[in-house]
């Protein structure tokens, strides 16, 4: 953008968006310092020896990842839970594909009741100003008859591989818990979302949580800093600037121009015609691109608060459509594929109907 002289260097480093920055990387260090204590580890290890049958086992994995999700971003659960999920499976003689497929759709479901819960949320929270809790209670109802819709989808096409008969007790080696980081870590978390809560400012709440947990964490920061994702923080930087040019040059206008004779003249015909158009749309451009180049458009829509939660769950349940819909699903697959290949029809069969019926439900309790 800036050596073809679509934007000056001035112009692209003004459209970087900073708050989002900030907020990815606040919540990046404190995601960080719970890798560090072994936190997930170990919750996943609770979860997974307490099973008592393959479908308890498929329940476990589906709302423990779907409600961590929502707390701790998607990409975070999946990295920590699959390496124990395919340990565990592995004593057991049970098909790994539907728990795998389960973690990955879940963790993708979970992660639309916050506006941490994924990257296009976050930025979604910092554009559309909307409050913590306000987003949360409109999207947490489609969170979870959706997750639970997920369960009953996963069971209806693995029938053989899922039944109510008792599993041999599963054995792990208990991850090592450190208690003292942990407990600060928590702490550090509830006053970040009591930030988010009462003054609104995500970023600022993120960051100052973030920077207090290197301070009393009593670890080099050194070690969590190792942990930031900084190719993503990276990535979003370019993304900014790329989206900048585009709506410098006008395309957006002209494309959102193009599709508005589609998009529905009621406001519920809006929800529907925008839901549909942001699943399509996000699996050709991927949700986090699709999100920043539609930001622009919500303003026009009809009532643009109900389009944000549109948008959020919409692109947000676009990512379980393919294997390739979302980072999540690719790193379940990818950590796993030494142990067991999940077939793309594998995943499709659950996906695309996943896909529609939670979309289906979100257009349904949006509609007011």
């Amino acid at each position: 953008m800036v050596l073809s002289g679509v934007l000056t260097l001035d112009e692209a480093y003004r459209a970087v968006d900073f708050n989002t920055i900030l907020l990815l990387l606040g919540m990046m260090i404190l995601i960080g310092y719970l890798k560090i204590a072994n936190c997930f580890r170990y919750l996943s290890y609770l979860l997974i020896t307490h099973a008592r049958n393959s479908f308890l086992l498929l329940c476990f994995v589906s709302f423990s990842s779907g409600i961590l999700s929502a707390l701790f971003v998607n990409d975070t659960i999946c990295l920590m839970f699959t390496p124990l999920l395919i340990l565990a499976l592995n004593q057991t003689k049970l098909n790994p594909v539907p728990y795998l497929i389960a973690l990955a759709t879940s963790s993708n479901i979970g992660s639309v009741v916050t506006l941490t819960g994924n990257p296009q949320n976050m930025l979604i929270g910092v554009f559309s100003k909307i409050s913590y809790l306000d987003f949360t209670l409109h999207l947490i109802p489609i969170g979870i008859v959706s997750l639970m819709a997920n369960v009953l989808i996963i069971y209806g096409v693995f029938r053989k591989d899922i039944n109510f008969k008792k599993l041999e007790p599963i054995v792990l080696v208990k991850p090592e818990l450190d208690g003292k980081l942990t407990t600060k870590s928590l702490v550090v978390l509830f006053c970040i979302f009591l930030g988010f809560v009462f003054t609104g400012n995500l970023p600022l709440s993120a960051i100052t949580g973030g920077l207090a947990l290197i301070i009393i964490s009593g670890t080099k920061p050194q070690y969590v800093l190792e942990k930031v994702d900084w190719t993503l923080l990276l990535f979003f930087s370019g993304l900014f600037i790329v989206v900048g040019g585009i709506n410098k040059a006008g395309f957006l206008t002209l494309a959102h121009n193009a599709v508005e004779p589609y998009l529905g003249k009621t406001e519920s015909s809006q929800v529907v015609h925008f839901s549909i158009f942001s699943v399509i749309a996000s699996n050709l451009v991927s949700n986090v691109p699709f999100v920043l180049l539609s930001a622009a458009w919500i303003e026009k829509f009809i009532d643009p608060k109900t389009m944000w939660y549109v948008l959020a769950m919409s692109s947000t349940f676009a990512g379980n459509l393919t294997v390739m819909g979302s980072v999540a699903n690719m790193i379940v697959l990818e950590l796993s594929k030494e142990y067991v290949h999940v077939g793309f029809w594998d995943f499709f069969k659950v996906g695309f109907t996943t896909t529609v019926v939670s979309t289906i439900i979100g257009i349904i309790l949006l509609i007011h």
